[in-house]
């Protein structure tokens, strides 16, 4: 029997594969050109959606029905899974020999799928009392009914994902990011293509069909890059191998971690049932929002950190691992607060142009904005957190990071329960936001307690402080433009635009702006090392 067993020696070569700074800001702008269509295409998706069926008691069916397949995904692989193998796997892809990598790979796999499909069959039996007394009290029987009838299909998609999230786990660890980041984009194509030819014909069951395709296609794309590094699968089903061990302990308290926060998801499902129609929906648009920035940006960013990270820490070189890190935390925050500023300020008329179309009316305009200004107060600090918890996964300390995590989701369905009866889902959204501040604000404070010679603070507040109070001026500025419009349209005065488009074709442009602007005259040193990026590689494409 084959182990992997031994820890990977590693030769001077291989010790800096992953450490290039520079490789690392290449990786990280095409995997951010990946994200930035990723959220395009789920934006699309959205929009496509929110015509086809707005705030609508079914749709609300639909996104209940989601949430039976997404706790199993996120429990049993997911984001628990990713961060457990990913410096497991790094440690053998590192050494001469990758067959001790690929068997990890495969039993893994092996492992994960069965899993799975067991808990897909068990979720399928009971769906029926899971929605109606646990998911969605407050629905009426109908809905519930057609909740069931969604969810059940969609199991099959978990199972899809849980392989196809390892396999992403798999690349990044070698340093491959182009098809995990593509991998998004097709799963929203597909959506799209079943909300566009299949909705108008089957109705809310044309969406399901489109999330089983999606998830295929999510996989089938990763796999000839996958078989293209040496891959080739192993029927072992080891769970004594060390390595599979190691793997299983590191996502033990991430999946912990991930059941309440699934737990919060759960809870604001509960509570959003009894709300009214409308509400869930309302709830997941706003949330989806808020998620455009920190996904393009901070999730891209992390995904291409996190092995860097993982390799410095690993060789020791805890000085690089600082430097990686703050930077990384630095460039998230400086291009993360003006689109808060933005969204935040610009939420009508964003949601009006993006949404506001077919049976996505006024009225579901209004519901998402009322959600979404309590969810921007939490989107720096959602951004943060991707970055911050790499750097704890990263030193293979997952115990700290899902210890805070299990509080801070305790915080946030104990606030929910306060909130939403003043402010309704509102509150869902604010208790989010609050608990998510207290999470990111105490692991970096732990972060930098752990980290031998500490952070660098002497770079990171006043970098932090001059970025804040650009991205205050900015909000003002913005905020003074939305007025202007505003009143000249209540006033009567006739307009050259639509007032909508007037706010943000003028609004937007003006408030970056001023946002770098203000960032140049403090001497802010992200404003510098951004220029000289483009500069360089501006440079480096004329001479290619």
């Amino acid at each position: 029997m084959d182990t992997l067993a031994e820890e990977p020696k590693l030769s001077p070569e291989t010790e800096r594969v992953g450490l290039d700074s520079r490789r690392m800001v290449n990786a990280a702008l095409v995997v951010m050109i990946f994200f930035v269509l990723s959220r395009a295409s789920g934006l699309v998706r959205e929009m496509i959606v929110g015509a086809r069926f707005g705030t609508s008691a079914e749709y609300d069916a639909y996104l209940a029905a989601f949430r039976v397949p997404d706790l199993l995904f996120q429990l049993a692989a997911g984001g628990a899974l990713g961060s457990a193998f990913i410096p497991v796997f790094s440690g053998f892809w590192l050494k001469t020999d990758k067959r001790e990598a690929w068997l990890l790979f495969s039993r893994v796999l092996n492992l994960i799928s069965l899993l799975l499909v067991g808990l897909g069959v068990v979720a399928a039996i009971f769906a029926e009392p899971l929605v109606s007394n646990v998911l969605a009290p407050g629905f009426t029987p109908a809905q519930q009914q057609l909740t069931v009838s969604l969810m059940r299909p969609m199991l099959i998609g978990s199972v899809v994902f849980g392989a196809s999230g390892l396999i992403m786990g798999a690349l990044n660890a070698t340093q491959h990011f182009i098809a995990p980041a593509a991998a998004p984009v097709l799963y929203n194509v597909a959506i799209i293509l079943a909300a566009l030819f299949l909705a108008p014909i089957y109705g809310i069951y044309g969406l399901v069909v489109g999330v089983v395709a999606g998830s295929l296609a999510h996989l089938l794309v990763q796999i000839p890059v996958l078989l293209k590094k040496g891959y080739r699968y192993q029927a072992s089903l080891s769970v004594r191998d060390p390595a599979v061990r190691k793997v299983a302990v590191l996502m033990g308290p991430r999946v912990l971690g991930l059941f309440f926060v699934q737990m919060h998801f759960l809870i604001n499902t509960i509570l959003a049932s009894s709300l009214g129609a409308g509400s869930l929906s309302a709830l997941n648009y706003a949330w989806l929002l808020m998620l455009l920035p920190q996904g393009v940006i901070a999730q891209g960013i992390a995904t291409v950190t996190f092995p860097t990270l993982s390799a410095q820490a690993a060789a020791g070189q805890i000085d690089a691992f600082k430097r990686t890190f703050e930077r990384a935390l630095r460039v998230v925050v400086f291009l993360v607060l003006p689109a808060t500023a933005i969204l935040l300020i610009f939420r009508r008329p964003a949601i009006s142009i993006l949404l506001e179309r077919g049976a996505f009316d006024t009225e579901s305009m209004i519901l998402v904005a009322y959600g979404l200004q309590f969810y921007m107060i939490g989107l720096i600090f959602h951004s943060m957190l991707e970055i911050i918890v790499r750097g704890f996964y990263a030193l293979q300390d997952t115990w700290t990071p899902v210890l805070i995590g299990i509080l801070a989701m305790v915080a946030n369905i104990g606030l929910s329960f306060l909130l939403v009866g003043r402010l309704s889902f509102g509150g869902l959204a604010l208790a989010n936001s609050l608990a998510t501040m207290g999470e990111s604000l105490v692991l970096l404070w732990l972060l930098n307690r752990r980290v031998p010679g500490r952070l660098n603070w002497r770079v990171l507040t006043p970098a932090l402080v001059k970025m804040a109070v650009a991205a205050v001026l900015m909000a003002v500025a913005a905020w003074a433009w939305g007025r202007w419009v505003y009143l000249n349209v209540f006033l009567g005065d006739a307009l050259p635009v639509n007032d909508d488009w007037l706010t943000a074709l003028v609004g937007v442009p003006v408030a970056l702006l001023l946002y770098l602007g203000v960032l140049w005259l403090l001497r802010s040193d992200e404003w510098r090392e951004t220029v000289a990026l483009v500069r360089r590689r501006r440079g480096t494409g004329e001479q290619s």
